[in-house]
Order: structure tokens, then sequence, then C-alpha cells
């Protein structure tokens, strides 16, 4: 019974991995052995988790850029907006003074002023 007891005893270097790592001891290659597929397992989720940030990090640049585009695309429709708004005000304000016979034109060229020396100065 006595030898039955002695070989169930820890022998040195036969610890737990943790022990063994604890005390500065490499781990063996039967602890890969015993736990491939946890290993394989863990790398899975960890590559995982990298493709998953990878995906993330591309759709946040893509929707980064997509909000930059949409702002100028109405930056630019209020512009467009704000052309054609000025077009229709111009065509009724013609539209009346025709009505009305004013004898009035559009002037293309802005006014201008003249100085003491005869010269002409464009506002």
């Amino acid at each position: 019974m006595a030898a039955k007891k002695q070989k169930k005893e820890k022998t040195p270097g036969k610890g737990s991995w943790i022990s063994d790592l604890g005390q500065g001891r490499t781990i063996s290659m039967d602890f890969f052995k015993a736990n491939a597929w946890l290993l394989v397992l863990f790398l899975v989720m960890i590559i995982a988790l990298i493709g998953l940030r990878y995906k993330t990090k591309t759709k946040m640049g893509e929707i980064k850029q997509l909000t930059i585009e949409l702002q100028r695309a109405e930056s630019s429709k209020l512009h467009e907006k704000s052309l054609y708004m000025s077009l229709i005000r111009e065509s009724e304000m013609i539209k009346m003074v025709r009505e009305k016979n004013l004898n009035l034109e559009f002037q293309e060229q802005p006014p201008y002023e003249l100085t003491e020396d005869g010269t002409e100065k464009a506002e």
C-alpha cells in the first residue's frame, strides 16, 4: 500500500502547468497535446475579434466619408435652390415691370460714380 501512495504523490517537475509557469519552467508538449482544442478555440476567437474590429473600422470610415459627401450635397442643394429662387424673383420682377409699362431694364454693369477729375469709379 505504501508503494501505491508513493506513485500517486507528485514527483518534482510533474506539477500543474500553472505552478510550472510560476516557477519559471517551460510548458511541456504534453500540455499543448492535452489542450490543443482549447488553444485552437482561443486562436479562432482572437482572429474573429480582430476581423470584427477591422470590419467595424472599415464601416466607420465609410460612414464618415458618406456623411461628408451628404453635407456637401446638402450645401450644393441649398446653393442651387437659392439661385433658382433668385431667378424666379427676377423673372417675376421683369414680368411686373412689363405689365406696368415702367420702361425699366436690368443693368448688366454696376452703377458708376463720377469723380471731380472726370474719371469713372465703379462701386
